[in-house]
């Protein structure tokens, strides 16, 4: 096998695509990657390695109508998981770096994003609203297990009374279980964890570095046991690859105490069409043609799609299948279950209490 096709284990993408705002080989990024302490080893290899960057700002207002949060923030930019399909590669290159291999294995690290959340909710003029962590990249992707800015940043929003939300699909979230038990308490906190197979084969294909799907599942009933409010992320669904998994996937977490489910069809925008065709004929050249084929049926013909009210769900009789199971699975599984709204009136009273302490 020549190296061209020569398949990368362990990691998602297969190769960097070019940066569609600076050459690929830039030596501005050369030259600041090696002005800059970087952990871990030379850029150029295979091996991951962590670059602190010092944001002034870490609390997003999310504008889209197709996301169901208001904000959120992320301690982390790129992501060790690797998942093939990740929409958040793009953003990579907003830091000069590619939406292939780079964003798996170049981790930019936000080490003053407790400082950060802590001065937004000193602030008078914010008002609660549930802040989401991840959103773009994995809060507990393995660089958190070194730097715990995830467990710092709870720590903050337990202090404040402020609720939380949370998006992974790692299982290092239950060594937070202490804090996210106070959380849960008065209503805080609540989380998503995405599984999008029950096949451990496709998991490692599509999410190299993820946690597995049975620790996954375990975490669903860790936390479900402990009283903190869980939903599933089936997502993203993707035609030829896990379609046919919905039911048995939504059976799977509600038995794990799961209390709803959400999905998503896949979208492959900007440089992740690249990325993810060069991946299928690579790790399931035999069926390439068919997903591809399939995804593009879902998004008028193409694998770009940023329809707003269409991108997330898909159109045409593929996304409607999908649709109908959704919605099957939710009266089959989930009929007399409910995700809570999050409790914002605490902090709002501590806030209360805080300031008049000031005058």
């Amino acid at each position: 096998m020549n190296q061209e096709n020569q398949y990368i284990k362990g990691r998602g993408a297969q190769k960097n695509v070019p940066n569609r705002f600076f050459s690929e080989a830039s030596e501005w990024r050369d030259d600041f990657l090696n002005y800059c302490a970087v952990e871990g080893e030379d850029f150029q290899s295979n091996t991951t390695s962590f670059l602190e960057v010092f944001p002034k700002t870490i609390v997003n207002k999310v504008d889209s109508p197709d996301v169901g949060m208001g904000y959120s923030m992320n301690m982390y930019q790129g992501c060790e998981h690797g998942c093939i399909y990740c929409y958040a590669r793009n953003s990579h290159e907003y830091w000069g770096y590619s939406a292939g291999l780079d964003f798996e294995r170049k981790i930019l690290v936000k080490k003053n994003a407790p400082q950060l959340l802590e001065e937004k909710l000193q602030s008078k003029n914010w008002k609660a609203h549930t802040i989401v962590l991840s959103g773009n990249t994995d809060c507990y992707q393995p660089a958190e297990r070194k730097f715990e800015i995830t467990r710092k940043c709870l720590e903050v929003f337990l202090k404040y009374r402020h609720p939380v939300g949370i998006i992974t699909k790692n299982a290092l979230i239950a060594r937070d279980i202490d804090i996210l038990s106070a959380l849960v308490k008065d209503d805080l906190v609540g989380v998503n964890i995405s599984i999008t197979s029950l096949s451990e084969k496709t998991r490692q294909l599509l999410e190299p570095r993820t946690a597995s799907i049975k620790k996954r599942i375990e975490t669903v009933k860790l936390l479900s046991e402990n009283g903190i409010p869980v939903n599933v992320m089936l997502a993203p669904i993707i035609p030829g690859i896990n379609s046919h998994e919905i039911l048995p996937l939504a059976q799977a977490v509600s038995e794990a105490g799961a209390l709803s489910v959400a999905y998503t069809v896949v979208r492959l925008n900007g440089a992740i069409g690249e990325i993810f065709t060069d991946w299928i004929r690579k790790a399931m050249p035999d069926r390439a043609d068919k997903v591809l084929h399939q995804i593009a049926q879902c998004h008028g013909g193409t694998l770009n799609d940023s329809r707003w009210g269409e991108r997330m769900r898909g159109e045409g009789e593929l996304a409607q299948m999908i649709r109908s199971q959704v919605q099957l699975a939710r009266k089959k599984y989930f009929k007399d279950k409910q995700f809570p709204k999050l409790n914002t009136s605490l902090y709002e009273q501590y806030k209360g209490g805080q300031l008049q302490l000031l005058f």
